[in-house]
């Protein structure tokens, strides 16, 4: 998340300046009000939670109470609702201000429990239908050592202290003080959350035959897959070894030649791919004890029969041209040019393993016994002995993460996840029988692919398998569930292969003989919104908004006219920058940009279009000034924001009679002018200058009138007439009382 700023010098400066014209002025400001926070802001959360606070940004440093709603937390689970520093994603937000608030007296947070919970009433808040809650917070920048000037904060929500570790409830919203930047551009996802990640199914691959394993080939890119014959195609046997396109699925080659147990090549089925060669091509194992090599455009893949019975599973080796290979209890290094056995070792139950070849260890279950053996790899002499959940059956897979070390085992319809030495780490659940799994070093996230068992008179059974995509940092989901149409596993486990960096996953469904392609994609997530606008009718308002998804989103403006109850389209809007003309209808108008992608829906935090009339952006002209040598008119009022009016009109012609009366000064105009002195009178004196205009709020001053010349920067001083000293030397002196006053004024608010 981006981090709050706190208040800049050049604001500070700025703001000081501001003041000391201010005071310099003849005509007296009113005094300013105190300023209005910013709107109010929605996050979504993971899991569909809704966190509003009613007001985000430009909120007081002494002290402002908010109002927090939320909706579609779990009830079950108790939460705490605070303001605390923000650390970013999955991380603890921590130091919080006032822990959680069992006094009802600060208001720094408040503790949520569920309904009939021990501690409800006096001490929590119970949840109210679907999770809800609606709570106010009072938050200072600056409290109990933490300062959140320096650092981001956000109203969060997250689990209690019963349930710590849990980030299941984590819902930011992040908050800003006056005088800082508001935080991030701002906006919400409308169906999920901003840069929610999922997969969808973009192509589908029937030309494979029965795919009983897959393997994304990290030199060559190619997409191998090992094949059974499909019994459908009783005319075409499609058994063997398949180089396919990953994008099309369009056949490369087919290798269906291997040398059977007494070295004569035949049609043979490729069950394994164990690993890949160096450039390109694959070692694999083939029915009843094969174990073979073959690359893209061979005919016969070069092979040997391992002595004693079949194969069940087999795994890389730590030694060059070795694999290892379970035969049952069995486990054995096996040379992959002659299947000739180097050293074997027989354990208790067991027909499948995983090797870590970066901690030369080989990860051996006996889930029937409730037990997982660590095997020293270069002794293969049992290290360890860890202890599995009783009461499961092994029906999954066994793979380690090459990063980490640890060891994800599927048994039952859970994934059991131990660390490198065999500490269990987490235990994930879920409703499907899971088959296989992958890693990506790049994104550090595993992908676990669950099948439906297939029977369905059992509860629960619908025939639909799905892909998970864990973080391997904390276990929590990185992407959205997949739905897998019709994979379920009475005709063949589902296999999976991960292309690296993880933007297209391959997934089988040896039932169906397909493999379909999925796409990562993510749901708009807004970089850049609009602002606040003012304007003066006539004039261009130009809104701009951009957000970054996959594939990339469109982008459509839409219009409120009631304060933001309702909304339609702009027709054409349909750019990231909307530039229209002003008219005197748009004003108080609010605007968003929404964003849309098939991944999801995201629009842009609200803002307001202010629409002035025109001529409200400068003074109007002085009045001319009398005969006789009289005064100048005085200069025009204050512009809004633009230039200062013209000065007072030059004074007419003096007594005939050759007085030498002077013309009088001009004076002085409001906020904003400049203005000017008199012209010189008919035989009279010089008319004295004008006096210095008032400070304008952004753009130039007026005009000198008579012989005066243009002044700049809010009305200076006229270039001719006598007063000018005295005046000069006034205005030096407000404006140090100015900055005086500023200075005393910070001192006042320190803290």
């Amino acid at each position: 998340m981006t981090p709050q700023h706190p208040t800049t010098p050049a604001r500070a400066g700025a703001a000081s300046a501001a003041l000391a014209l201010v005071l310099v002025s003849a005509a007296p400001a009113a005094a300013a009000g105190p300023a209005a926070a910013g709107p109010g802001r929605t996050v979504l959360g993971a899991g569909g939670q809704q966190l509003t606070v009613s007001a985000a940004s430009g909120l007081d440093p002494l002290g402002r109470t908010v109002r927090v709603t939320g909706g579609g937390y779990d009830g079950a689970k108790g939460i705490y609702v605070a303001f605390c520093k923000d650390n970013g994603d999955n991380r603890v937000p921590a130091p919080c201000v006032g822990g959680a608030d069992t006094t009802g007296g600060s208001k720094a947070s408040q503790w949520i429990v569920p309904r009939g919970d021990a501690h409800a009433g006096e001490l929590g808040i119970p949840y109210g239908e679907g999770g809800r809650f609606d709570v106010e917070l009072r938050l200072t920048a600056k409290n109990e050592g933490l300062d959140c000037t320096q650092v981001a904060c956000s109203v969060v929500t997250r689990v209690d202290h019963r349930g710590a570790g849990d980030r299941s409830q984590d819902v930011r919203v992040p908050i800003a003080f006056r005088g800082q930047d508001p935080v991030g551009p701002g906006g919400e996802g409308v169906d999920v959350p901003q840069g929610t990640v999922g997969y969808r199914a973009v192509a589908e691959f029937t030309t494979a035959g029965k795919p009983r394993d897959l393997m994304f080939h990290p030199d060559s890119r190619k997409l191998y897959v090992g094949s059974d014959d499909l019994p459908d195609t009783a005319d075409v046997n499609e058994s063997g070894l398949h180089v396919l396109d990953p994008v099309d699925g369009k056949v490369r080659s087919t290798v269906n030649q291997a040398p059977g147990a007494n070295g004569t090549p035949g049609r043979r089925a490729v069950r394994q791919l164990i690993a890949p060669l160096p450039g390109d091509g694959v070692v694999f194992s083939y029915p009843l004890r094969g174990i073979g090599t073959a690359k893209d455009g061979d005919t016969v893949a070069a092979g040997a029969w391992v002595p004693g019975g079949a194969v069940t599973d087999a795994g890389p080796g730590i030694a060059p041209g070795t694999v290892f290979v379970a035969q049952g209890p069995v486990l054995s290094e096996v040379d992959v040019a002659t299947a000739t056995v180097k050293r074997g070792i027989t354990l208790e139950g067991g027909d499948g393993f995983a090797v870590d070849p970066v901690r030369k260890a080989i990860w051996f279950p006996d889930a029937g016994n409730g037990r997982l053996y660590r095997i020293d790899a270069t002794t293969l002499q049992v290290a360890a002995t860890v202890e599995l959940p009783a009461g499961e059956d092994y029906a999954g897979f066994t793979e380690v993460d090459p990063e980490t070390g640890a060891v994800w085992i599927g048994i039952g319809t859970s994934v059991v996840v131990h660390d490198a030495a065999g500490k269990r780490l987490r235990v994930l659940t879920g409703d499907d029988l899971p088959r296989a799994a992958r890693f990506d070093p790049v994104t550090h996230e595993a992908y676990v692919v669950r099948q439906d068992p297939g029977d369905t008179s059992q509860p629960g059974s619908d025939n639909n398998g799905s892909l998970t995509v864990y973080r391997t940092t904390d276990f929590g989901e990185a992407a959205k569930p997949v739905v897998l149409p019709g994979n379920q596993g009475q005709l063949g486990f589902a296999s999976l292969a991960v292309e690296p960096g993880g933007g297209t996953v391959f997934v089988s469904n040896p039932a169906e003989g397909r493999i379909t392609r999925l796409q990562r994609s993510v749901s708009p997530k807004v970089t850049q919104g609009p602002t606040d606008q003012t304007v003066t009718e006539g004039d261009r308002a130009v809104l701009t908004a951009r957000a970054d998804g996959t594939p990339e989103p469109t982008v459509t403006w839409q219009v409120s006219d009631d304060g933001g109850r309702t909304w339609k389209a702009v027709e054409g809007a349909d750019a990231p920058v909307h530039s229209f003309t002003a008219g005197a209808s748009d004003n108080g108008h609010r605007f968003r940009a929404e964003f849309r992608n098939e991944m999801g829906t995201s629009r842009t935090t609200p803002v307001t279009l202010t629409v002035g009339a025109p001529g409200t952006t400068g003074g109007a002209s002085g009045n001319p000034g009398t005969s006789d040598g009289a005064t100048g008119g005085a200069g025009g009022s204050a512009g809004d924001t633009a230039a200062g009016a013209t000065g007072g009109g030059p004074g007419t012609a003096g007594s005939t009679t050759g007085d030498s009366a002077s013309g009088a000064s001009g004076t002085s105009g409001a906020s904003g002018a400049s203005v000017t002195g008199g012209t010189s009178g008919t035989d009279g004196t010089a008319g004295s200058g004008g006096t210095v205009g008032s400070g304008g709020s952004s753009a130039s001053g007026g005009t000198v009138g008579g012989t005066g010349t243009t002044t700049t920067g809010g009305g200076a001083l006229a270039s001719t007439g006598t007063a000018v000293a005295t005046l000069a030397g006034s205005a030096v002196a407000l404006t140090a009382v100015g900055w005086a006053l500023v200075r005393r004024k910070r001192a006042g608010n320190t803290g």
